[in-house]
C-alpha cells in the first residue's frame, strides 16, 4: 500500500471539507423553510434580522485567528515543533474566548440599543439569546484552525455537520414547543436563535474530543538546538485582523437590509407589520443562497489553479481559465434566475403555504446571476493575487444598495429592496469583471455574454412556464389544483423541463464543448465524462 503524499492528503482534505461545507450549508439554508412554516412571517422576519447580526459579531469575535492558527501551526508542523503548535492554539483559544465573552456580554446588555439602531424593538429578545453562541463558536473555530494547519480536515468537517444539525434540531424543538404554547413572535424567534448557541456548544464539544484524542496520541519531540522565536500575540493578530476585515465585506449587502429595511418599513406600518414584511422579503433568499453556495464551493477550485498559472507566467492559460469560469458561472446564474423567476408563484405556495410576496421573490431570483459572477470573479482575482479589490467592490455595492433602498423602498416596499439587491450584486460583479478584463487580458464577445445566453435562458423560461402552466391546468381539471402538493408538482415539473432545455440548448448553440468542459480545473473531466455517457456530446 503506497503512503499518501502531502499533495494527495491536501486534496483529500479539501474534498472532505468541501463536502462537509455543502452539507452544513444546505442544512443551514433549508432550515429556514420549516422556520417560516412553524413560526410565520413575523418570526421569520425577526430571525432574518438577527442572524446576519450574529454572523457579523461572530466574525469580529474570531479576530481572523482561525486562519492565523492554521498558517502558523502548519509552519510549526513542518519543523516538527508540536509544543510550539500547541502554544499557538492555547494563545488563540484564550484570545477568541475572551473576545467572544466580551462581545457576547456587550450584545446581551446592549441588545435594546442595537435594536434601536436597526429600528425595531421586537428583535431585542432574539439578540440576547443569540449572544450565548458567542461563548462557544469563536473557541471552536480556533480549534478548527489548529487541525486544518495539520492538514486534518475531518474534525472540522464533523463539527460543522454536528453544529448545523444540533442548531436546527434545537431550533425546531423550541419552535414546536413555543408555538404550541401560543407564545409571541418575539419569544418564538428568541427560541429559534437559541439554536445557534446549542449548535456552537455541540460543535465545540466535538472539537474538544478530537483535541483530547490528538493529545493522547501525540509523541513528544525534543526541540531543535536553536529554538525558533515564539509566535507572539501581536503576530497572531497582525495576520488575523486583516483576514477578519476581509471577511466582514462578504455579508455587507445583506447587512444593509438589516439596518435599513425594518426602519423604512416601520414608516408605513407597525413594528410587528414591518417584521412580517421583512419575513416575506426573505422568502426567496434561501433558494438563491443554494445557488450562490454552489458557486462559493466550486470557486475554491479555481483559486489554486489560477495561482499556479500566474506563478508560471502562463498568460494564455490564465485567460482561458478566467473566460471559461466566467462563461459557465454566468450561465448557471442566469439559468437559476430565470427558473426561479418563472416558477416563483408555485415555489412560494409549495414552500411557504401562500403566494404573498411573489413579485418580490421574482425580483430576488435575479440576484443569483450577479451573485454567482461576483463570487467566481472574486475567486479569480484572489488567484491572481488581487485580494483587497473584491472586498472594496463589495463595499461599493453595499453603498449602492443602501442608496437604492432609501430611494425605492418608500415607493415600492420590499419589491424596491429586491430591485436594489439585483443592482448591487450586478454592480459588484461588473467591477470584478472589469478588473479581470485588465489584469487577465480577457476578450469577452457580446454574442457569448448576452446574445446566446439570452436565447438559451428564454428557451429555458418558456419550457418551465409552459410545463408548469400545463400541469396546473391538468391538476385543475382533476380537481387537485390550489394546494401545496399541487404547487410542488408544478415546480418540480417546471424545473425538470427547464433543465432539459438548458442542457440541449447549450449543446445546440455550441455553448458547451467536450474540450471546453474538460479544461475546467478539478470538476471538468468528471463532468465531461458524465455528459459523454449521457450522449450529450457527439
Amino acid at each position: 500500500m503506497k503512503p499518501s503524499t502531502p499533495g494527495s492528503k491536501l486534496l483529500q482534505g479539501a474534498f472532505i471539507l468541501s463536502a462537509a461545507a455543502i452539507i452544513s450549508k444546505l442544512i443551514g439554508t433549508l432550515q429556514k423553510i420549516p422556520l417560516q412554516n412553524l413560526g410565520g412571517d413575523g418570526v421569520f422576519g425577526i430571525y432574518n434580522t438577527v442572524y446576519p447580526l450574529y454572523t457579523l459579531l461572530v466574525t469580529i469575535a474570531m479576530l481572523g485567528l482561525p486562519a492565523a492558527v492554521s498558517k502558523f501551526v502548519a509552519e510549526a508542523a513542518v519543523g516538527e515543533r508540536q509544543d510550539a503548535a500547541r502554544r499557538i492554539l492555547v494563545r488563540s483559544a484564550v484570545l477568541t474566548g475572551v473576545s467572544g465573552l466580551v462581545i457576547g456580554v456587550a450584545t446581551y446588555t446592549g441588545a435594546p440599543y442595537i435594536a434601536g439602531w436597526v429600528g425595531n424593538s421586537r428583535i431585542t429578545a432574539a439578540l440576547r439569546t443569540a449572544a450565548w453562541g458567542l461563548l462557544f463558536v469563536p473557541v471552536m473555530s480556533a480549534l478548527r484552525g489548529y487541525f486544518q494547519g495539520l492538514h486534518n480536515m475531518v474534525p472540522t468537517a464533523v463539527s460543522q455537520i454536528v453544529e448545523q444539525s444540533v442548531r436546527v434540531a434545537v431550533m425546531i424543538t423550541l419552535l414546536l414547543y413555543l408555538s404550541s404554547g401560543r407564545a409571541g413572535a418575539e419569544t418564538i424567534a428568541a427560541g429559534a436563535m437559541l439554536g445557534s448557541a446549542g449548535g456552537g456548544a455541540a460543535g465545540l464539544i466535538i472539537m474538544l474530543l478530537y483535541w483530547r484524542r490528538h493529545r493522547s496520541r501525540s509523541v513528544s519531540i525534543k526541540a531543535p538546538a536553536e529554538k525558533p522565536a515564539a509566535i507572539h500575540t501581536r503576530r497572531l493578530l497582525s495576520y488575523g485582523v486583516p483576514v477578519m476585515l476581509g471577511a466582514l465585506a462578504i455579508p455587507l449587502i445583506g447587512l444593509v437590509d438589516v439596518f435599513t429595511l425594518p426602519r423604512l418599513l416601520s414608516a408605513s406600518a407597525t413594528e410587528s407589520g414591518a417584521m412580517v414584511q421583512f419575513g416575506v422579503y426573505n422568502r426567496g433568499l434561501p433558494l438563491v443562497q443554494i445557488v450562490t453556495m454552489l458557486a462559493t464551493t466550486l470557486s475554491v477550485v479555481f483559486i489554486p489553479a489560477l495561482a499556479e498559472a500566474n506563478y508560471r507566467g502562463d498568460t494564455k492559460l490564465i485567460e482561458v481559465r478566467c473566460q471559461q469560469s466566467l462563461h459557465w458561472f454566468w450561465l448557471l446564474g442566469l439559468a437559476a434566475s430565470a427558473g426561479l423567476a418563472v416558477l416563483a408563484e408555485p415555489i412560494n405556495v409549495a414552500l411557504y403555504g401562500n403566494a404573498a410576496g411573489t413579485v418580490t421573490m421574482t425580483w430576488i431570483a435575479f440576484t443569483a446571476a450577479g451573485g454567482t459572477i461576483s463570487i467566481i470573479s472574486a475567486a479569480l482575482l484572489q488567484g491572481l493575487g488581487h485580494v483587497r479589490a473584491p472586498a472594496l467592490h463589495l463595499l461599493a455595492a453595499a453603498l449602492l444598495k443602501a442608496a437604492l433602498n432609501l430611494l425605492l423602498v418608500p415607493q415600492l416596499g420590499i419589491t424596491g429592496a429586491a430591485i436594489a439587491g439585483v443592482a448591487a450584486h450586478l454592480f459588484a460583479a461588473a467591477l470584478n469583471v472589469l478588473l479581470l478584463h485588465r489584469k487577465a487580458h480577457l476578450r469577452l464577445r457580446l454574442a457569448d455574454v448576452l446574445a446566446k445566453p439570452a436565447l438559451l435562458v428564454a428557451g429555458l423560461g418558456l419550457a418551465a412556464a409552459a410545463v408548469s402552466w400545463g400541469a396546473d391546468a391538468g391538476l385543475a381539471a382533476a380537481g387537485l389544483a390550489g394546494g401545496r402538493a399541487a404547487s410542488l408538482a408544478q415546480s418540480l415539473l417546471g424545473v425538470s423541463a427547464g433543465c432539459a432545455v438548458f442542457a440541449v440548448g447549450a449543446i445546440a448553440l455550441r455553448m458547451l464543448s467536450e474540450d471546453e468542459l474538460r479544461g475546467l480545473p478539478g470538476i471538468g473531466p468528471s463532468l465531461a465524462k458524465l455528459m459523454k455517457k449521457l450522449r450529450l456530446f457527439p
